[in-house]
């Protein structure tokens, strides 16, 4: 894999596997028909019945359930309001500020389900795309197995256990009990499952690989590789053929390979596919082809499997990061998996938005923490070109917390790999593997002897990516941990602006074949820790803590460590680039700035409040730097008036001029000596701040910032409209209170009650607020600096959607969404 220590070069292709074949039962989650093809798979969503709290004798198949709530998955228990409250928060749970203060605990779910009798001769799995956590599942009151880590994908073949044309019923027990995360887990079975019918023999599950030892924009060398298994019990003589479609439908390449495969047996199948011209896969240029194999017995088609994937290569050495052959910084930022408002539910749509929005952000790279992410997210990556580090673990042998991964860790480190690692190696937006982050170990012979057992296990099962791990304490005492390792992952490495005297040098002086990055910088040093990438070749990219705001840790980016139980009703961690709603925070726009992001923001203006927006609490210690600047896009001062304010612009040009009601405030230069940032004192009055960039004479962009008058309107704005009559497709609708001329007011706090009419629902409501411990699903939401945002679901009917707004003293609005098939 490694030519030297110092250059690691991998040319591949990479796939993702989509939906097979998509059988529509007769009844979401029955099986009372034949499939139409010969393999299936379904999801296995819709018709649930849930039980929060523990209860006797669930397992069973007659079990009585009729009392238990009907739910459709994915679901996340814990931002549900706690009975008798209308609050999913309370200050005194077990995970605390960690979990930002909202519950966890034992549930069960149910589903019952018929299984056709035509379907006995074909072989019937259940997978679950994540279950937090310690989950058992039965199936007709049989067990089929505990699955402890929440956040890998597992499944049971249940061929045997199935009642034919009977009905049949699956049990799962959840126990998210004690202290077990350091951030917002969520609980329950908040990623899809599905049911895959297949016959008895079939490509095997995450069993087709693609990969390529030549790429380049002339040819591209495919190799395909299929795990076919035969459980027919007979010896079987089969064809294997292979085609290459491209993104307009074309088929640009076919294979045929002969197999032989033994009654009982798993065998590799190995084609290889040449391709002229291809169009590479890159974060500028996503380029997506799809692989269709068919498995033929005779003249009968068996099985058949597609597979999107993409071709690119990349390269790591000493010089930087190569993708296709050309220099990419990492423009990075990372990620915990909940979705705001919707908690931890890995709705496909919300998977998208975030990885929407960071792209729009400016951002090419996402750094998974630290656990495997959904397959809708990986997908969203893919189609939308965003570079992934894919991570494992938040902890190995020794304990973060008491009832933590490393319980289980010895036991279940190889299955949870593999299941990160098979599932996800043929993504091409995935170009790196973290075995971990901060390991409590690293610095003991026992973290390097885990480390290098790791890696190569990660190597075995994929020789094409790099292994890597995020190592914070940095010192020497690391090195054996960090010689384990392909790529070294270094957590806050610059601790200010004077990156010029950082370990980054030290290290490299000492250990010049170590190829670096930085696996999670402080928001606070984003000027430091940038010019550090853009000076140091070895240093390939910056990953910023965070790139998206996230529940739990609550505070981090404003009260900081060390944490203490005073921080409640904080539920935010509030150090994301991007706040929970999904608007941009300052930080944001700055860095815009910063990384020349011309599709963004080139011009921005902030005020520095004259009163804290949030209460200070004294003890903050000096290396906590996961907030920003108290700055806030507000105009609207009353009382202030001729008070000197500061005013902070960025700008990405050389020079800014600020105007006051027309009036010029200076013109000031913006460049790197002074970080792109030019500061001004400008006396109170209501009106408006104009912000203007120049290259020289030329006016490149500007900004204003108006003083908003009373409130006047409601307005609701749906990032779409049209959405998927699925069950589970989503439209976020921001509602926003503004003045007569269309300003949103910055200090609007109003009571917003919704109402909702036809074939959908409201999934959530949130605002920004990150001390509100107001319920995410009732139909209501104080606004929040002007604005509140409501989470539509579709249902499964098609039709037009109308959603409604009312406050107090104001007009009611509405909008409509159209749900189509």
């Amino acid at each position: 894999m490694k030519a030297s220590k110092s250059i690691i070069h991998m040319p591949i292709i990479f796939m993702i596997t989509f939906i097979v074949c998509a059988c529509a039962p007769e009844r979401p989650g029955e099986l009372t028909g034949d499939i139409p093809g010969p393999r299936a798979e379904i999801l296995f969503d819709f018709g649930w019945k849930f039980h929060r709290g523990d209860i006797d004798g669930a397992k069973a198949k007659d079990f009585n359930d009729a009392s238990w709530r009907v739910i459709d998955l994915p679901h996340d228990y814990s931002v549900e309001d706690i009975p008798g409250t209308g609050s999913p928060f309370d200050s005194t749970v077990v995970g605390g500020i960690d979990a930002g203060y909202l519950t966890s605990g034992t549930a069960w779910y149910r589903k019952s389900f018929m299984v056709s009798e035509r379907l006995r001769s074909k072989e019937t799995n259940i997978l679950f795309d994540g279950i937090y956590m310690n989950a058992d599942v039965w199936l007709n009151g049989d067990h089929l197995g505990n699955h402890p880590y929440g956040y890998t994908a597992f499944g049971y073949d249940i061929s045997d256990l199935l009642k034919y044309g009977e009905e049949n019923v699956i049990a799962v027990e959840v126990k998210n009990e004690g202290e077990n995360s350091r951030w917002y887990s969520g609980s329950g079975i908040y990623r899809h499952v599905w049911i895959d019918v297949t016959g008895p023999v079939h490509v095997a599950r995450w069993g087709t690989a693609i990969t390529t030892p030549e790429v380049s924009e002339e040819a591209a060398k495919l190799i395909v590789s299929n795990t076919v298994e035969n459980k027919s019990g007979e010896a079987t003589e089969l064809e294997i053929t292979t085609r290459i479609i491209d993104q307009e439908g074309n088929e640009v390449a076919i294979s045929h390979v002969p197999q032989s495969a033994g009654p009982e047996n798993s065998i590799e199948v190995i084609q290889e596919i040449d391709i002229a011209n291809p169009g590479l896969w890159s974060p500028d240029s996503p380029i997506l082809y799809t692989a269709i194999t068919e498995i033929k017995s005779g003249s009968d088609i068996i099985d058949r499997v597609k597979n999107n994937f993409g071709i690119r290569s990349i390269e790591y050495t000493s010089e930087g990061f190569f993708l296709n052959g050309e220099h990419i910084l990492m423009k990075g930022g990372c990620m915990h998996h909940d979705n705001g408002p919707l908690g931890s539910a890995a709705y496909d749509r919300a998977e998208e938005r975030r990885v929407e929005l960071m792209k729009a952000s400016g951002f090419n790279a996402i750094r998974c923490a630290h656990n495997p992410p959904s397959p809708a997210f990986l997908d969203a990556c893919d189609r939308l070109g965003v570079l992934v580090i894919d991570e494992s673990f938040d902890m190995w042998n020794r304990q973060k917390n008491p009832m933590d991964y490393h319980l289980h860790f010895k036991e279940w480190w190889k299955r949870d790999i593999e299941s990160m690692v098979l599932r996800d190696m043929n993504h091409p937006s995935v170009i790196m593997w973290s075995i971990g982050n901060e390991i409590p170990e690293r610095g003991e012979s026992l973290g390097a002897k885990t480390s290098k057992m790791m890696g190569d296990y990660v190597r075995k099962l994929d020789d094409t990516r790099p292994v890597t791990s995020a190592v914070n304490g940095l010192n020497p005492g690391k090195d054996p941990f960090f010689a384990t390792l392909d790529l070294a992952g270094y957590n806050y490495a610059v601790g200010g602006d004077h990156w010029q005297e950082s370990i980054y040098q030290q290290d490299h002086a000492r250990v010049s074949d170590r190829i670096i990055y930085c696996s999670e910088s402080f928001p606070l040093t984003a000027y430091g820790s940038w010019m550090a990438v853009l000076d140091l070749p070895y240093v390939f990219g910056d990953f910023v803590w965070t790139g998206f705001d996230y529940l739990g840790e609550a505070s981090i980016g404003w009260l900081g460590y060390l944490h203490r139980d005073i921080f409640y009703p904080w539920n935010h961690a509030f150090c994301g680039d991007i706040d929970i709603c999904g608007m941009k925070r300052p930080q944001s726009y700055y860095r815009d700035v910063l990384w020349q992001h011309e599709d963004g923001h080139p011009v921005s203006i902030f005020v520095t409040p004259p009163e804290p927006s949030f209460e200070m609490i004294p003890g903050l210690e000096d290396w906590s730097k996961w907030n920003w600047h108290d700055l806030v896009a507000d105009w609207n001062w009353d009382g202030h008036e001729a008070e000197m304010m500061e005013l902070t612009v960025y700008c990405m040009y050389p020079e800014v001029e600020l105007f006051l009601d027309g009036q010029s405030q200076g013109r000031k230069k913006t460049n790197r000596e002074n970080q792109w940032i030019a500061k001004y004192q400008v006396p109170y009055q209501a009106g408006e701040l104009k912000a203007i960039g120049y290259n020289g004479t030329e006016d490149k962009g500007s900004c204003k910032l108006n003083t908003a008058g009373e409130v006047e309107a409601l307005q609701l704005t749906a990032d779409r409209q049209r959405i998927q009559a699925d069950g589970q497709d989503l439209c976020y609708v921001m509602v926003e209170l503004l003045d007569q001329q269309g300003t949103r007011h910055p200090k609007a706090g109003d009571l917003i009650n919704f109402s909702i009419e036809g074939p959908g629902s409201i999934a959530a409501v949130a605002s920004s607020n990150p001390m509100s411990v107001e319920s995410f699903q009732q139909p209501r939401r104080k606004a929040y600096q002007g604005r509140c945002m409501v989470i539509i679901k579709s249902g499964q009917e098609t039709g037009t959607i109308t959603l409604r707004a009312e406050t107090e003293g104001l007009a009611s609005t509405e909008i409509q969404i159209t749900t189509e098939l």
